[in-house]
This record gives C-alpha cells, sequence and structure tokens, in this order.
C-alpha cells in the first residue's frame, strides 16, 4: 500500500474516533459520510421510495443501517455488523450536588469499563439532549469541551497499601465528576452548560455521558500503533462502512452495513441488535423487488453476516491471561473467533469461508479461542445468527486494554480488516 494513501486512512479514522464520543456522534457522523457518497435517507415511519442503489435508515439517531441494492433482485447478502457505542461513564438525570465548596455530577456505569481508567484524566460531557420546541420535542446533539471534568483519584498518602493491594473503587461513592469549585449556589451547572450550548431553548431531557478528551494518536515505533478512546469498536464501524461506500451495486448481491446501539448493555432494546430494526428494513427492501415471504426465507440461509468486533491481543505484562495456542498479535492480521459456548457464532465452515477469502487477498489471519478459566465476552453475531437466522462469522481485531478510557491497536491491523471486508462485500 502507498505510504500516502495508508497515512489518509488513518488520519480518516483518528477524525472518526476524535468526533465520535458517543453513540449520537458516530452515527451522525456515519450518516454525513454517506451521504457525501451518494446514499439517501429513508425514513422508517414513512414509505420507501427505493428509485436508486445506495440508501441508508436510522433509528434513535444511534444505530443506522446503510445499503447497496444489486440491479435485480437479489440471490444473497453480504452483511457486516458493528456497535457504536462503548462502554462509559453516563451521567444519571438529576446528577448534581455539593459537598463543602465541590459541585459534582454523579454517573451510572454503563457496560463494563475499566474504571480506573477513568481517573485523572480531563473529561468532557458529549450524548443527546431534547430540546422542546413548542407542543413537540427536538433531539440535538451536545459537545461540551469548554470546561473539562475530573475523576480525581485519592492521593496515595490517603491510601498507602494501593500500589501492593490495587485500587478498589466503589461504584457509588468513588466516581464522582468534579465540575467546580465555589459554583453559585442558587445556580444549576448543566443548566448553565445547556444555555451556553442552546442559548434559550429549553432542554427536557438527556442522554450526556463523560468522555476522555485527549485526541487519538499513533504511538510505537513507525507509529504501528493506534491509541484512543472507543476503539472498540469504532474501528470496525470505520472499517465496513469505508469498505462498503467504496463498491458499486452488484447484479444480485444485496451489500449491507448495519452499525448497532446498546451492544454493550446486552442489545435488548429499541435500537439494539435483538429487536426487529434490521429484519423490517430487510422486509422492506424485498418488498421493492415484489418478493415473497417465501423469497426472503430463501434468501437469508443464503447469505453472509460477518460481526466485526475486537478481540484481546497478547499482552507482554500478562502472557498467561491468553489460551496458549491462540494468542492474537497487533500487527498480524485479522482475528476470527470461536467459543464452544457460542459466545461467538463462528463455526467450521465460516470459519473456511474467512480462510479461503483472506488466503486469496493475501490478508494475514489468526485464530482466537478463550482461556477456560476466564469468562468469554460475546458480540451482536450470536443475535443475528438466532434472530435474523442468517449463517454469521465473528471476526475482529486484536487490542490491548480493552473498555478502558485509552484503547490500543495496530494500524496494519485496521488495514487489513479494511481490506477484507471490501473483498467480502465483492463476493
Amino acid at each position: 500500500m502507498i505510504m500516502k494513501q495508508k497515512d489518509s486512512y488513518l488520519n480518516d479514522l483518528k477524525q472518526f474516533l476524535d468526533s465520535s464520543p458517543t453513540a449520537w456522534h458516530a452515527t451522525q457522523n456515519i450518516e454525513n459520510k454517506l451521504k457525501q457518497c451518494g446514499y439517501k435517507q429513508i425514513d422508517e415511519k414513512k414509505p420507501w421510495d427505493l428509485k436508486g442503489h445506495k440508501f441508508f435508515v436510522k433509528r434513535n439517531n444511534s444505530s443506522i443501517i446503510a445499503f447497496n441494492l444489486p440491479k435485480q433482485k437479489p440471490n444473497t447478502i453480504h452483511l457486516v455488523a458493528s456497535h457504536t457505542d462503548s462502554p462509559a461513564l453516563k451521567l444519571k438525570p438529576n446528577s448534581e450536588f455539593r459537598r463543602a465548596n465541590e459541585l459534582g455530577l454523579s454517573v451510572e456505569i454503563y457496560g463494563s469499563p475499566l474504571l480506573s481508567s477513568w481517573l485523572n484524566r480531563d473529561l468532557g460531557i458529549a450524548g443527546q439532549v431534547i430540546i422542546q420546541k413548542g407542543s413537540s420535542f427536538e433531539p440535538k446533539l451536545l459537545n461540551y469541551t469548554k470546561h473539562p471534568l475530573i475523576i480525581p483519584q485519592l492521593a496515595i498518602h490517603l491510601d498507602r497499601n494501593v500500589n501492593e493491594n490495587g485500587l478498589v473503587l466503589n461504584k457509588q461513592e468513588h466516581l464522582n465528576a468534579l465540575a467546580a469549585i465555589n459554583f453559585p449556589e442558587n445556580s444549576s451547572y448543566l443548566e448553565t452548560v445547556f444555555k451556553e450550548c442552546f442559548f434559550e431553548e429549553t432542554v427536557i431531557a438527556h442522554d450526556l455521558f463523560l468522555y476522555p478528551l485527549q485526541k487519538s494518536s499513533l504511538i510505537g515505533y513507525n507509529n504501528s500503533l493506534i491509541s484512543s478512546y472507543r476503539i472498540d469498536n469504532l474501528l470496525s464501524a470505520f472499517a465496513s462502512l469505508e469498505a462498503l461506500i467504496e463498491l458499486d451495486s452488484t447484479n444480485n448481491t444485496l451489500q449491507m452495513a448495519v452499525f448497532w446501539d446498546h451492544e454493550e448493555v446486552g442489545s435488548n432494546t429499541y435500537q439494539g441488535a435483538s429487536s426487529p430494526f434490521f429484519e423490517h428494513t430487510l422486509e422492506r427492501i424485498l418488498s421493492h423487488y415484489q418478493a415473497s415471504r417465501d423469497t426472503l426465507l430463501e434468501l437469508i440461509p443464503n447469505s453472509m453476516c460477518l460481526s466485526v468486533d475486537l478481540a484481546h491481543g497478547f499482552h507482554l505484562n500478562h502472557a498467561e491471561k491468553l489460551e496458549a495456542q491462540h494468542k492474537c498479535l497487533l500487527g498480524n492480521g485479522i482475528v476470527i473467533k470461536t467459543n464452544a459456548q457460542q459466545r461467538y457464532a463462528t463455526n467450521a465452515l465460516g470459519i473456511a469461508n474467512i480462510l479461503n477469502l483472506c488466503q486469496k487477498n493475501s490478508i494475514p489471519y489468526q485464530l482466537y479461542a478463550n482461556r477456560n478459566d476466564i469468562p468469554c465476552g460475546s458480540t451482536v453475531g450470536p443475535i443475528h445468527a438466532t434472530q435474523i437466522g442468517m449463517p454469521t462469522v465473528d471476526i475482529g481485531l486484536a487490542q490491548l486494554s480493552m473498555h478502558s478510557a485509552r484503547e490500543v491497536a495496530s494500524c496494519e491491523d485496521y488495514l487489513h480488516l479494511k481490506n477484507l471486508l471490501i473483498n467480502f462485500y465483492k463476493i
């Protein structure tokens, strides 16, 4: 790959990471990119006019499905599934409180973040707010960086054994964010923020998260690594977006990408992978071709889904934590994930299909299996396999510090993933 082209791809990735602090921002950025590339937005609440080939539809402004229609009735679907959310700290509805002269914001834990990684960092506030417009409501994005917050750690002088015994955090008491000192007694911190951002508009409700303000960066010798918040799973999401928009419509393959919200909290929501959003979208696409229900039921098992998410990479300080014969190394290519308890949807036929695709396109790959004495995570892969009935393979990239406020992955692996997804869509 030409170095200039590689740098351009990585700069685009960094820009996406830096401008996507929440699922709503990621979805907005995906929408903007799709529109720039000629995709037409359709509304699931209205009739669809699918004249053309490139479309997308959103739900809750935090999940989005994009697709390239084939020129003729599809006989297969090539789907890539990823997610827009990440483990985080979410502001409670009534989050403001005061102790002495300090004003704090209390949080709920979203997903399973590595809590210690959130301490002693400059934090912004981002998410979606609901604005009252007469008798109706309008969602708007908020990304507040003007006055950073911090979750300060207790000094070692007051926690003498922390280095020997490890850091222990009480989730209720020790994760409050310090927002201000000597803040005016009769003023609300969040209302002040809302007035700065939205002037005289009235914010009725909000879904707001804290997020680390540090930008993404290329690190390591020869800039071989990328470090950032939300590498899990925005690397996968952006790779699938970039792959989809590079393609032209085929004769019979329906090319689709779905970007789910709420993967980190189980997916059982209105905009999660367990919802009927994807299935309803697929049914409406098939109705455009005047296809019967039988055609849909024949199409789904003749299709393939790649569930793309991150995997645990080899850690030089904790080599014993990974299964000895399945150490996935950063920089050694894509990861094919397997699990006997079906936490991943991959089976032997799925492995064979991906191996064949990798070998044909000179893409390095690795196989991942978990240690038997450590619980295995999961993805949207098993949901697509069971809810939709579509053959699914779980793949991804190796990373370090998964679910922390600062994660690490390989730049080359990202480029390999993008290449794999492009070729997957083409077969």
